[in-house]
């Protein structure tokens, strides 16, 4: 059998299972004469959402009822290391004069790209894997960096495109790439973890999956929480350099 048939089987076996990789539209409307989808990437959203919102209605509740005389309980503890655990990643990266200032935004925004990642884990297509999410996110952290460049930087922010003045167009493809390389970078590991893990359940019998479930338990590992954990670390770290880069030394 050559590649041409084995590619063929597959391509056959994935379709018998229904195995779709894309974004799915689930309800369709109309709004000002356009036609509009809600797709499996809006349900996924909205989940992450209702999630951190939940954990952060209870973790504000066990805040203000905490006893400051009292030895807090375990739930407060945690909250309170994940809050110095932010602080302390931001004011290493970012130095003590600002980095507080962005503590919440990255603390967010990390929390929200944790969800997301892991939500593959509970049979969700994380909404990462569907680049409209990813770009946005690289696109929020681009207007951070120039609104604090033309911030600390003023005019020199735009001067430091043309020098020296020969590599002009490169400085400027140079900018234009940071949000496109932010984006596909964590939209291209997450989609493929979500393409893997989705042949292999369309192309394995169920009671096949059933009795190899430790080796689909690694893999749901790996690509879910290991892969998902670090592109979400990684995202919130470039984010961090680039923003402090717009800092001058001495406002650092």
């Amino acid at each position: 059998m050559g590649p041409g048939s084995v590619f063929r089987t597959v391509v056959l076996a994935a379709s018998d299972s229904e195995v779709t990789f894309g974004v799915d539209g689930l309800l369709k409307y109309e709004l000002f004469g356009q036609e509009l989808w809600i797709t499996n990437t809006h349900i996924s959203l909205l989940l992450v959402v209702l999630t951190l919102t939940i954990f952060a209605l209870f973790a504000n509740r066990a805040i203000k009822k905490a006893d400051p005389n009292e030895v807090p309980g375990t739930f407060l503890n945690i909250i309170e290391y994940l809050v110095e655990t932010v602080d302390n990643l931001t004011r290493a990266n970012m130095g003590e004069k600002h980095g507080w200032k962005f503590s919440n935004y990255i603390g967010t925004l990390f929390a929200f790209l944790l969800v997301a990642n892991l939500s593959g884990l509970f049979g969700l297509r994380p909404p990462t894997a569907d680049y409209g999410v990813t770009l946005g996110l690289a696109l929020i952290t681009f207007v951070l960096i120039h609104y604090n460049g033309f911030k600390y930087e003023k005019a020199g922010h735009v001067g430091k495109l043309f020098q020296p003045l020969l590599l002009t167009p490169i400085n400027i493809i140079g900018e234009i790439a940071t949000p496109l390389s932010m984006s596909l970078r964590l939209f291209g590991n997450i989609l493929s973890g979500t393409v893997m893990m989705g042949l292999l359940h369309g192309l394995l019998p169920k009671l096949l999956q059933f009795f190899i479930w430790p080796i689909f338990g690694g893999l749901h590992v790996y690509f879910d929480v290991f892969s998902g954990a670090i592109q979400s670390y990684v995202f919130c770290m470039l984010t961090m350099v680039f923003i402090s880069q717009c800092f001058g030394e001495e406002d650092a």
